[in-house]
């Protein structure tokens, strides 16, 4: 990795952002596969196909609470004259009646039990009415029951061998309750993978430390140490780094040595200390660092994905390959830290865990402009902004303190408003295309 002098330190390419988070997406890979207890599976991606170890139900099973008869004994059934049933037994859930339904008779049932041999019906416990008739007990049944009524008959929701989720699928409770419905106490699923932060700048403090003058608090870290556990990774916070070449590059080689993806926050602008877009510069032709003194700085294969984005906020943002993992470097103004995680180190760290690339990105919904955002850009800006809906149609309603360097509304934004370039940006009323996050 090469320091980067002189007018050279401008010499950077900005690309779409369509394309930068392709690049992104078409540089990493899925991680490994484990093996987790159903009750630990719930969030994380299925990574092989599951099917039914059997028909589902399993037997005719009846869908409610009543009767299991002959529908043709209460084909004349009505209040008026209701057929008249001899009950020979109760068969709770669980249980096989040990009788058959024979002609006149009928079997009391339990919702999800057995339907009894010989019944092809079963009577809701409304549509009847208990009785003794020479001393045993005899059900009324008020209505006439049509075959098939009220049972679920064996393989109706699945028979042996279908499909219950594909590979890369994000399981739900919903998905639990089917895989322990077939047996599945493990479940194989990608591995977490784990993703390196740390924060570059020598006005870094740590977030227990008095401010200084002129210094600030890490606060980008746990910001997306926080977004990188919540999109299923496992967040390793390596710290906060000096603007110092040489301790750049050694922390880098660390990060890369433990981690899957590395994140950086800050030094990627075009200031005089900002040490990853020197780092990034290094990588452009793809060759390895020549100098042996930086130690772990760069292998032959090492790429630069890109180092500028046409974007606001975030326009510095870069990304490039070394050592075979994706390192991101995200601005340091914590608004475009924010914006740059969700537009690229967020559908990255969803793709390594078996999310096609189309579900990685960030879900895109037509909204109606709340207010007005006139100002211009020459780049596609993303605008931080709450949602409501109003007489069916969602709406848009930018947020405030919305510059690249503010966090103030960082909490409150439910999505992004993606403004295309222009002298000026779309009035009130006007339809736009935002990212849910």
């Amino acid at each position: 990795m090469q320091d980067l002098q002189g007018s050279s330190r401008f010499d950077r390419r900005a690309v779409k952002v369509d394309e930068a988070a392709r690049l992104v997406l078409e540089a990493v890979r899925t991680g490994g596969h484990e093996i987790v207890p159903l009750k630990r599976a719930a969030g994380r991606r299925l990574s092989e196909q599951m099917r039914a170890s059997c028909d589902w139900p399993p037997f005719a099973r009846s869908g409610l609470d009543g009767y299991a008869v002959r529908s043709a004994d209460t084909a004349q059934a009505s209040p008026q004259a209701p057929a008249a049933l001899r009950v020979v037994y109760a068969v709770a859930a669980g249980e096989l009646a040990p009788v058959a339904v024979e002609q006149g008779t009928a079997v009391r049932i339990m919702t999800g039990g057995a339907v009894p041999e010989g019944a092809d019906a079963v009577v809701m416990l409304e549509q009847t009415e208990d009785a003794w008739e020479g001393g045993q007990p005899v059900v009324r049944v008020k209505r006439a029951a049509a075959p098939g009524q009220n049972i679920a008959p064996p393989g109706e929701e699945f028979r042996r061998g279908s499909l219950l989720a594909e590979a890369g699928a994000l399981l739900r409770p919903g998905h639990l309750a089917l895989l322990g419905t077939f047996g599945y106490a493990n479940v194989p699923v990608f591995a977490r993978p784990r993703v390196a932060v740390l924060a570059t700048g020598a006005e870094l403090l740590p977030v227990a430390a008095p401010l200084a003058p002129g210094s600030i608090r890490d606060s980008n870290s746990a910001m997306v140490a926080a977004m990188a556990e919540q999109s299923g990774a496992v967040a390793l916070p390596l710290g906060r780094l000096a603007d110092d070449r040489t301790t750049v590059v050694q922390a880098l080689a660390s990060a890369l040595a433990q981690a899957d993806i590395v994140v950086t926050t800050g030094g990627v602008s075009v200031g005089d200390y900002d040490i990853m877009a020197a780092v990034m510069h290094g990588l452009r032709s793809g060759e390895p660092d020549k100098d042996p003194s930086n130690e772990g700085s760069g292998q032959a294969g090492d790429r630069l994905l890109f180092n500028k984005v046409a974007m606001r906020p975030g326009s510095p943002t870069s990304a490039a390959i070394v050592q075979g993992k994706l390192l991101l470097a995200l601005s340091g103004n914590p608004g475009a830290c924010f914006v740059g995680f969700e537009l690229f180190v967020r559908p990255a760290i969803l793709h390594m865990q078996g999310a096609s690339r189309e579900a990685a990105l960030p879900k895109v919904m037509t909204a109606r402009l709340a207010a007005s955002y006139e100002k211009g850009s020459p780049h596609e800006r993303f605008v931080r902004t709450r949602l409501y809906v109003d007489q069916g149609m969602l709406h848009a309603d930018p947020l405030a303190f919305g510059k690249s360097s503010m966090m103030a509304s960082i909490p409150d934004a439910e999505g992004l408003i993606r403004i295309p370039a222009g002298p000026s940006g779309p009035r009130a009323g006007t339809l736009v295309d935002v990212l849910l996050l």
